[in-house]
């Protein structure tokens, strides 16, 4: 079981515009940026031959009490914009079982023993048998990524690509 293919919207770096976007996207109350970047996204796959690939569009998922801090997760909305602009659905197939610390200052293998475990299929969802656009808001070693990709294709998905805003960084 392996990744398809990872796809980023942006090119990450450090002071740049795209941490800008970043930052004001997670940390400064702007949700309507991580939608407005996946329906920009979500066109530029359209016109670059990507139409059709995918059944369901997937964001990794936030903890409860990290989503109810910020009010909101970032990867949900940048999935719900690709999800309109390809006119295929968003499902929550994924939930994060255990609080975790920030990615942000830990080193690959921290990142990797952080995220282990972390995400379980939704009470009641299957990952059966479908095609899978797996997207979050930044991918820098992959960690979070390929533990919540794990769970999809454990779950009997036929392939799970992965899409993030920025990619990049150390």
């Amino acid at each position: 079981m392996v990744v398809n293919r990872a796809i980023s919207f942006l090119h990450f770096s450090k002071k740049g515009r795209s941490q800008n976007l970043l930052h004001q996207l997670k940390y400064k109350n702007q949700p309507e940026i991580g939608e407005e970047l996946g329906r920009m996204y979500g066109r530029a796959l359209n016109l670059n031959g990507f139409s059709g690939l995918w059944d369901v569009v997937v964001a990794v998922p936030l903890h409860p009490l990290k989503k109810a801090r910020r009010g909101y997760n970032q990867s949900e909305g940048f999935g719900r914009g690709i999800s309109k602009s390809l006119g295929i659905p968003y499902r929550e197939l994924l939930v994060r079982r255990k609080f975790t610390d920030t990615q942000t200052n830990k080193s690959r293998l921290e990142r990797l023993t952080n995220v282990e475990n972390v995400f379980d299929l939704n009470t009641g969802e299957t990952s059966q048998e479908l095609r899978i656009l797996l997207v979050d808001d930044i991918l820098t070693t992959g960690a979070t990524l390929c533990a919540a990709a794990t769970v999809l294709l454990e779950g009997g998905a036929k392939l799970v690509d992965l899409a993030t805003i920025a990619a990049g960084g150390r």
